[in-house]
């Protein structure tokens, strides 16, 4: 695998390697679990994208395409995560930015993701990327 590249997870194997690093986003999944529901979102176009670095996965990225009536053709980030330990060496802004081709290239108008409130640094990240707040996302448990 070309070094810095980024991948979709295709298999098993590769969507177990991404376990560690997902954990860091989502502590409350277990690695059977994660990989149940990744194999369980890839029938409604869920895709995992994956950057590795010196033989180390450093940044994830879950995302659709989807077609919603306020934003048109849109890719969604389900999920966004840059290692803790790697933060601040550019592996976010190239995640990003190749989100950012592989909208343009797929015909996508938007480029829409949710981050949790406590999420602060992120924030912060998002917005030097150029992503604004657009809205709020409700939800109640069920």
């Amino acid at each position: 695998m070309a070094e810095n590249s980024i991948r979709i997870a295709q298999d098993r194997a590769q969507l177990e390697r991404c376990y560690p690093l997902m954990s860091q986003l989502r502590p409350s999944l277990t690695a059977a679990e994660f990989v149940e529901r990744v194999q369980l979102q890839h029938a409604e176009k869920y895709r995992l994208a994956y950057l590795e670095h010196e033989g180390e996965i450093v940044a994830l990225a879950g995302f659709r395409m989807m077609n919603v009536l306020w934003s048109g053709r849109t890719l969604y980030v389900d999920d966004l995560v840059t290692d803790e330990a790697k933060r601040s060496q550019g592996f976010g802004e190239r995640m990003i930015r190749w989100l950012e081709a592989l909208a343009k290239a797929e015909g996508c108008a938007t480029l829409a993701l949710d981050s949790g409130t406590h999420r602060e640094q992120a924030h912060a990240f998002y917005f030097r990327m150029g992503l604004r707040i657009s809205d709020f996302h409700f939800q109640k448990k069920l």
